[in-house]
């Protein structure tokens, strides 16, 4: 069951055209990431669910309202920004009750409330610290409590993790879905993070340049990328030139190979796309030959950057206990039909 419409929007800041004919739909208690570089059109796109922004055609239904132009105090939805924006003169409990203050509750109903807010987040024996004493996964999580105390329909999140530090952000990840999962609420999280999305999203909506590219769960979006953007952006990803020979074979770098053509016309020039993970190095002199350029360690295994006859250049993961070194001549095969093709 859907929970929110977004038909048909379009936004303009002066000429430039920032969301273009946008629909998407989000189902109930789904955990929703809009992903894409700088400048996709995924801050706005949260920003006219919020209300912050008023789309210049199209419309926003939330559970069969029509909110296009309701202003934001009026959307039963809030809001998580990147900075948090918690009231530095407020205590930890006082920032969670502001908003249950201002629907003016009683007293005991806050104070109920602002006790299970505490517990949820794991906060309760911080209630009377005031942010500047907290860490940055604190506040992060007093900001979440603070938006949810409300009862929100939705929660928007505004890459609430980009100021974090790696380590802290990886672990926020798995504690923002477990909290999401806990609550049963609908989340709607932008970010520029692939591996954020992959990790903690239901479905990821892929945007550039104001257009939806995609619309998927996260393995359709990593194994099967609907679009030559989609497949570049996504993870880790080898990109060549070929040519289609016949339905399902294609010729790169003077070897051909078996790949999924779909309705591919034959001998159309073609963009290939093969993840590092589906290239691995055999001795079979018949596959394709290069040269080792770099060979970096990665922990669970190296990565090597190798350059193929015909000037392409090319990431292969291999384990660690082969380190190929620099100038080393190497042999590379394709895992049957992992190549993904685009005209």
């Amino acid at each position: 069951m859907s929970i929110l419409n977004i038909k048909n929007v379009d936004k303009f800041y002066g000429s430039n055209h920032v969301v273009k004919s946008l629909n998407l739909t989000v189902a109930d208690s789904e955990f929703l990431t809009i992903l894409g570089p700088s400048g996709c059109g995924k801050t706005t796109t949260l920003r006219m669910i919020a209300g912050f922004e008023t789309p210049d055609k199209g419309s926003i239904i939330l559970k069969g309202k029509d909110i296009t132009h309701v202003p934001p105090y009026k959307r039963n939805v809030n809001t998580v920004f990147q900075n948090y924006a918690l009231f530095p003169n407020m205590n930890v409990g006082e920032n969670i009750a502001f908003g249950l203050q201002q629907q003016k509750k009683d007293k005991a109903t806050i104070d109920k409330k602002v006790a299970e807010m505490l517990e949820m987040v794991r906060m309760e024996s911080f209630a009377k610290r005031k942010p500047a004493e907290l860490s940055g996964g604190q506040q992060q999580r007093v900001a979440i409590a603070r938006a949810v105390a409300n009862n929100p329909l939705i929660l928007l999140l505004d890459e609430p993790l980009g100021a974090l530090d790696l380590k802290l952000r990886k672990q926020m990840q798995f504690e923002l879905k477990s909290l999401q999962q806990q609550l049963n609420y609908t989340f709607i999280y932008v970010t520029h993070d692939q591996e954020e999305a992959l990790t903690m999203s239901d479905r990821i909506a892929v945007m550039h340049d104001g257009v939806l590219e995609q619309l998927g769960t996260p393995e359709e979006i990593y194994n099967h990328p609907a679009t030559a953007f989609v497949a570049d952006f996504i993870g880790d990803i080898n990109k060549l030139d070929g040519k289609v020979l016949s339905k399902d074979l294609l010729y790169c770098n003077g070897q051909n190979f078996i790949a999924q053509t779909k309705d591919i016309a034959i001998n159309k020039e073609v963009k290939i796309f093969i993840r590092p993970q589906n290239i691995f190095i055999t001795q079979d002199k018949n596959e394709l030959k290069g040269k080792v350029l770099q060979c970096v360690f990665a922990g669970t295994h190296n990565k090597l950057e190798v350059q193929l006859g015909d000037g392409n250049i090319v990431h292969v993961n291999e384990p660690v206990s082969q380190c190929h070194l620099y100038g080393d001549e190497i042999y590379l095969a394709i895992k049957p039909a992992t190549a993904i093709v685009f005209e």
